[in-house]
């Protein structure tokens, strides 16, 4: 096992001790009307969950369902608040009142997302709302909706006991088999709370390192989907389009992935400036940013989606005034969609 911080490693029996009460402390899960379906992962960050979100409700949609995607809205201003809210990606404060990844969510696919520290009632106001569109006097456009079955997405739901979900649907990663419990590694739970996931998804470029572990965690009755991650970079210059020598920033769980994947598509970087997961920049982040720009000589800047929806006008304008400001879109799509929508269809008849 690899261990991120060494002198935490004293901490996990304590954390895996506090985890067991937990759990056996869980109160009773209340359920919504619609079906649930949790995407989530072992990791505290970094596994994939929203570019996969993503995909599954865009397929979901196309497929004749009604996602709505339910969030915590981790990293938000107001984060504790029992209040739901409907994310508003086109808002100018969206990613701070919302967070980032709601946000990008709701931007990306277009569909409601709702975030509540209690997940359960974030869920019953999404689907009072729909009630309430359903009955009112509409158009045709309200009969087709209510045609469709709805359902809830419940976005990094695998570790949230509280809201009761059809199926459990886990993100799992070649860096997850060798990490180490919290707060000394990643995992919030140890490798063998796979056995309670309904679907288990992996990287098609991984699946050769998972598929054997799998088999020897006793999970082979599970089903595994594979998903296929490729970044998206603008046109029409692509990797280009911040120069030939850009620097990367970026707040995520695994910045190292980033970077790679940036390697990997042809497109080097001069340098990274990396941030904590679910970072807001501040005028002094981009003061460091543009700085160590500087003293790299680079002709531009490259980031996330995700870190890209938590920049204001005035910090991109900041940004831009040292060099062009490349979003990269990190795509995902299941590698036999049919498959999936035929599963889902069988599961949730």
């Amino acid at each position: 096992m690899t261990a991120r911080r060494r002198w935490a490693i004293p901490l996990v029996p304590l954390y895996a001790a506090g985890l067991a009460l937990k759990q056996r402390l869980a109160p009773q899960p209340r359920s919504l009307t619609w079906p649930v379906l949790s995407v989530g992962s072992l990791s505290a960050g970094g596994a994939g969950k929203t570019p996969a979100v993503i995909a599954l409700a865009e397929l979901l949609a196309d497929s004749g369902w009604s996602p709505t995607i339910l969030s915590r809205g981790y990293g938000r201003a107001s984060a504790t608040s029992n209040t739901p809210a409907e994310v508003t990606p086109d808002d100018a404060d969206a990613a701070d009142r919302f967070g980032d990844e709601p946000t990008l969510i709701a931007d990306r696919t277009g569909l409601p997302v709702w975030v509540c520290a209690d997940r359960f009632a974030a869920g019953q106001a999404a689907e009072a709302q729909a009630l309430a569109h359903t009955f009112s006097p509409t158009t045709e456009e309200a009969s087709a909706e209510a045609a469709h079955p709805p359902l809830h997405l419940l976005d990094d739901g695998f570790q949230h006991r509280r809201l009761a979900r059809t199926l459990d649907i886990v993100l799992l990663t070649a860096e997850d088999l060798d990490d180490t419990l919290l707060p000394a590694g990643n995992l919030r739970e140890p490798l063998t709370a796979l056995r309670r996931a309904h679907i288990i998804v992996v990287r098609e470029d991984e699946a050769h390192v998972l598929t054997p572990r799998l088999e020897a965690l006793n999970a082979t009755g599970t089903l595994v989907w594979h998903i296929r991650r490729t970044l998206r970079f603008p046109q029409p210059l692509g990797i280009f389009s911040a120069g030939l020598r850009p620097m990367a920033f970026c707040g995520l769980a695994r910045p190292t992935d980033f970077t790679a994947s940036l390697a990997a598509a042809g497109c080097g970087v001069t340098g990274t400036l990396a941030f904590p997961d679910h970072h807001r920049y501040t005028d002094a982040d981009i003061d460091h940013l543009l700085a160590t720009a500087r003293s790299l000589e680079a002709t531009g800047f490259i980031t996330t989606e995700k870190d890209a929806v938590k920049l204001t006008p005035a910090l991109r304008t900041r940004i831009e005034s040292r060099g062009q400001l490349m979003v990269v879109a990190l795509d995902a799509a299941f590698t036999d969609p049919e498959a999936v929508v035929q599963t889902l269809r069988e599961l949730l008849a």
